[in-house]
C-alpha cells in the first residue's frame, strides 16, 4: 500500500508539475509603427495572466509564463522610448524589462492579449504598446503587425484632397453580356474596346471636374475556386511603382524594383500552366496616375482584377522594419469569402516550406485591396528589405524565380 501510494503520489506531483510548465514564452518581438508606439509582443504557449508596472525609469511586463531556453536574456530596441528590453526569468514567471528614455504617463502605455488562432497558427499573445508623449493611443487592442511597421500603401506624395466624397461605379460584363448587348451602337463599341487595357487606366481615371470623385469598377462577383489553372483568370499586382518607390534598403534598393519582375516571372509561370493573366502594372508607372491620392492609387488596382472578372487577385510586396534583425515570408488575407484564408495559406505553406527564412505565417490585415476587391485576394510580402541578408537574397535571380515558381504552385494547388 505504502508503494502504491508514493507511486500516486510522484505521478500527481509530476502532473501539477506539468501543469505549471504548461505556459512557457517562445518569442519577444518589438516594432515601432508611424506614430513611434512601441509595440513588444510576447509569444506564449498557452493562456497567461499578466501586469504592468512602472519601476522607476523602466516600465515592467510580468508574464506568468516561463522563459523558453532559446530566449536570449536582452535584445537591442531602436526607438525613441527605449534602446534595448531584457527578459529576466524569475522561475514561476518571467519579466520583460523596458528601461526608458524619457518618464511615461500611466495612461501612455497599454498591455492587453491575442488569443490564440489555430486558422493562421498564431499563439496566445501578451501585446504592450507604450506610447511616446506627443502620441495619442486610437488602438482598442486590436491586432496589428509587429513588424511590418510603413504602410502598405506608399511613399508617393499625395493630394491634399485625398478624401472621398462620392463613387463613381462602372459595372463590367461578361462575355454573354456583352453578346447580348451587340445591337448597342457601334461607336460606343469603340470606345469600349480603347479601355481595354492591361493596367485599365481609362476605367480608373476620373474626371478633371470631378476630382474628388473615385472610379469603382463592379465585376459580376463570380469566381471560380476549383477545377484546375487552365483557364483562370488571375490579375497580379506588382506593389507600388512610378512615383511610388516603396520601401528602400540600405543601398538604395526600391521595393518596386523588386516586385515588378516577380510578377512578370509569376505571370509567365501561370499562363504556362493555361491560366489568363492580368497584371495591374507592367512597367514602373502609377497605375491611376501621376499626383493620386493613396485612395485613388489603390482602387486603380482593385479596379484591374474587378474589370477581367478575375477569380483571384495577388498583390506582391516586399516588406521593411526598423528592426533590420526581423525577416521572413507572410500573406495577409481579408475573410470577406470563404476561400481568402485558403488562398492565403497555399502561398504561404510553399514559401515557408522551401526558404530558410523566417516564416511569419498567414495574418488577417484590412488592407485596401484585398478588402475591397470582391474575390478572393491575398497581400504577399517577400521578405524584408529591411534585413541585410534578405536584401541581398531579393536582388538575385534566384530568388526572384524560386518565389515566383512557388506562388504559383501554391495558386496551382488551390485551384486543384
Amino acid at each position: 500500500m505504502r508503494k502504491i501510494f508514493l507511486l500516486t503520489l510522484l505521478a500527481c506531483c509530476m502532473l501539477l508539475g506539468a501543469v505549471a510548465q504548461a505556459a512557457q514564452i517562445t518569442d519577444v518581438k518589438w516594432g515601432v509603427n508611424k506614430a513611434d508606439v512601441l509595440r513588444i509582443v510576447v509569444d506564449v504557449t498557452d493562456t497567461a495572466g499578466y501586469a504592468v508596472d512602472m519601476e522607476g525609469d523602466t516600465l515592467n511586463l510580468t508574464v506568468n509564463a516561463d522563459k523558453g531556453a532559446q530566449l536570449p536574456h536582452s535584445k537591442a530596441v531602436k526607438s525613441s522610448l527605449a534602446d534595448s528590453l531584457k527578459i529576466v526569468d524569475k522561475g514561476s514567471y518571467t519579466v520583460v524589462r523596458v528601461p526608458l528614455k524619457q518618464r511615461l504617463l500611466e495612461k501612455s502605455y497599454k498591455a492587453f492579449v491575442l488569443k490564440k488562432d489555430p486558422a493562421t497558427g498564431r499563439p496566445f499573445r501578451v501585446v504592450l504598446d507604450v506610447m511616446p508623449r506627443q502620441a495619442s493611443y486610437s488602438g482598442s487592442g486590436a491586432a496589428t503587425t509587429v513588424v511590418s511597421n510603413r504602410p502598405v500603401v506608399s511613399n508617393r506624395p499625395t493630394k491634399n484632397n485625398s478624401s472621398i466624397k462620392k463613387n463613381i461605379v462602372i459595372k463590367t460584363s461578361t462575355a454573354a453580356d456583352k453578346k447580348a448587348d451587340k445591337k448597342k451602337s457601334s461607336s460606343k463599341n469603340k470606345n469600349d474596346n480603347k479601355k481595354n487595357t492591361a493596367a485599365a487606366k481609362t476605367e480608373t481615371k476620373v474626371n478633371k471636374s470631378d476630382a474628388d470623385k473615385l472610379a469603382v469598377i463592379k465585376g459580376n462577383g463570380r469566381f471560380r475556386t476549383s477545377g484546375g489553372l487552365d483557364g483562370k483568370i488571375i490579375t497580379l499586382d506588382a506593389g507600388h511603382g512610378g512615383s511610388d518607390p516603396g520601401a528602400i534598403g540600405s543601398d538604395g534598393t526600391k521595393e518596386k524594383n523588386i516586385t515588378l519582375p516577380i510578377a512578370k516571372m509569376l505571370k509567365e509561370i501561370l499562363e504556362d500552366k493555361g491560366a489568363k493573366v492580368y497584371m495591374t502594372r507592367t512597367t514602373d508607372v502609377d497605375v491611376f496616375g501621376p499626383n493620386a491620392s493613396d485612395a485613388e492609387e489603390l482602387q486603380a488596382r482593385v479596379n484591374v482584377g474587378e474589370k477581367y472578372n478575375s477569380d483571384m487577385f495577388v498583390s506582391l510586396h516586399v516588406n521593411s522594419s526598423v528592426n533590420k534583425n526581423v525577416g521572413g515570408f507572410s500573406t495577409y488575407y481579408y475573410p470577406k469569402t470563404d476561400n481568402d484564408l485558403r488562398l492565403a495559406k497555399n502561398i504561404q505553406n510553399k514559401l515557408a516550406a522551401n526558404f530558410g527564412v523566417d516564416d511569419l505565417g498567414v495574418r488577417q490585415a484590412n488592407f485596401y485591396v484585398i478588402k475591397r476587391i470582391s474575390m478572393p485576394a491575398v497581400l504577399v510580402e517577400m521578405c524584408f528589405i529591411s534585413n541585410e541578408k534578405e536584401l541581398t537574397l531579393m536582388k538575385g535571380q534566384w530568388f526572384q524565380k524560386k518565389t515566383a515558381r512557388l506562388i504559383a504552385e501554391g495558386i496551382e494547388k488551390y485551384f486543384a
